[in-house]
């Protein structure tokens, strides 16, 4: 794993992962905590944690005795907090970092734009 945060946030982020990203969908059935700990080779009370934390937050339920599923409406929340999250962490800086160039609504949104442009026909 080893992006320097604690192992029950790194299971948690990558489960988080694929819920977000459709990989596991709605109502669908989650690795068990054994099978998180043998994937990633961690102490079955590390994946539990991870695991506790999605609980925790609404996006997994646990209907006893066959294991956890994805929530409704999980994939929708998690997209939004990192809507959000994204927001805060590149597009606030960004348009305050233009402010201080001076380069205006306009100009940064074609700015953007061009970007987007290189980026797609770099992935030709």
């Amino acid at each position: 794993m080893g992006d320097g945060a604690p192992l029950f946030v790194q299971v948690a982020d990558r489960l988080a992962g694929e819920i977000a990203d459709g990989g596991v969908g709605e109502g669908e059935r989650v690795p068990s905590t054994n099978e998180l700990a043998a994937f990633y080779r961690i102490n079955p009370a590390t994946a539990a944690k991870g695991i506790n934390l999605l609980a925790d937050d609404g996006l997994l339920e646990k209907r006893r005795g066959i294991g956890m599923f994805v929530a409704a409406g999980a994939r929708g929340r998690l997209l939004a907090r990192r809507r959000a999250e994204f927001a805060q962490r590149y597009v606030s800086p960004l348009v305050a970092e233009a402010v201080r160039l001076g380069i205006g609504s306009d100009e940064l949104i074609a700015l953007v734009k061009e970007a987007d442009r290189e980026r797609e026909g770099a992935s030709l």
